[in-house]
């Protein structure tokens, strides 16, 4: 992004990064015309006009610390968001969580069909990592971008934390299992969405890495904290998907385990946390410490 962004008040900077973003997705998804038709429009579907590209943000905020080129980030930027979109794609599934409505509107499986569903987040999930290969940097930089993300999507990472999601259904975890389960289901793709940004330069100190690693594991465990307070406080239409669902599949989540007014008060102590973490960083981490309370604070 061009230094004259950073005077943008943060809402003005969000819509820019998105504006950009957006368009670097529309480019890179394959359009609706090519073979095969079906699966390119159901992809487009499931990733374009919608979403608050929260991962993606994440991204260009950390890039302007670190000082990445913008042309790298935006395919780190991509890379991040295709790896989410995948996975509520195939969360939405009715063998995972049976859900009928995402972003405002039918989730791909009833839009479409089950199996070009899953074929949806197939190719997605592959596109990523291509698009992310492809990025205009030294190779070991790539290969640690690639690496990162793979980390954060696999096993120990987002597949790991559904897994462990399915296996807890109707069933009582303490709250280290369940901070467990949320940093690979929902915090390692935030984190590593911080640290691609970072990464993304080439290089970064000590300092940095710390730093980032630090808030990130804070803002990744922020956001779904408030995620399981306004599946309780906030109606279907204004989260876009299926509000109360939790309750009703009996999930575990930090409002079961701890209480609605204990729930606020974690994720202000992680936004806070995250907000102490880029201390050393100074100036240039404003963005980042913006994004937290973006994150804690917001209504959907």
């Amino acid at each position: 992004m061009r230094d004259s962004d950073s005077g943008l008040p943060l809402r003005d900077w969000i819509a820019r990064v998105q504006e950009r973003v957006e368009h670097s997705l529309d480019e890179t998804i394959p359009k609706a015309q090519a073979i095969p038709q079906r699966l390119h429009a159901a992809m487009r579907y499931a990733v374009l006009g919608g979403g608050k590209r929260v991962r993606p943000l994440l991204v260009f905020a950390a890039g302007q610390v670190a000082q990445a080129r913008d042309a790298v980030l935006d395919r780190c930027a991509v890379a991040v968001e295709l790896i989410h979109a995948y996975s509520l794609v195939h969360d939405d599934l009715p063998c995972m969580d049976d859900d009928v409505l995402r972003r405002g509107k039918p989730t791909v499986h009833i839009e479409f069909d089950e199996a070009t569903a899953l074929l949806v987040g197939d190719a997605l999930q592959s596109l990523a990592f291509e698009t992310l290969s492809r990025a205009e940097a030294a190779p070991a930089g790539v290969l640690a971008m690639v690496n990162r993300l793979a980390k954060a999507s696999g096993s120990e990472g987002m597949a790991g934390g559904q897994a462990i999601d399915l296996a807890s259904v109707g069933a009582m975890l303490d709250r280290q299992s369940l901070e467990q389960m949320h940093r690979l289901k929902t915090g390692a793709l935030l984190s590593a969405s911080v640290m691609l940004g970072a990464l993304a330069a080439g290089q970064m100190s000590e300092t940095m890495a710390v730093s980032l690693e630090h808030y990130s594991k804070a803002v990744g465990l922020a956001f779904q904290v408030v995620d399981d307070v306004l599946d309780v406080e906030t109606d279907t239409a204004t989260l876009g998907k299926t509000a109360g669902k939790d309750a009703m599949q009996h999930k575990p989540t930090y409002v079961s385990i701890l209480g609605l007014d204990a729930s606020k008060e974690l994720a202000e102590k992680l936004r806070l946390e995250a907000r102490a973490a880029l201390t050393p960083l100074g100036a240039s981490a404003g963005r980042l410490a913006e994004l937290a309370d973006f994150i804690v604070l917001r209504k959907h």
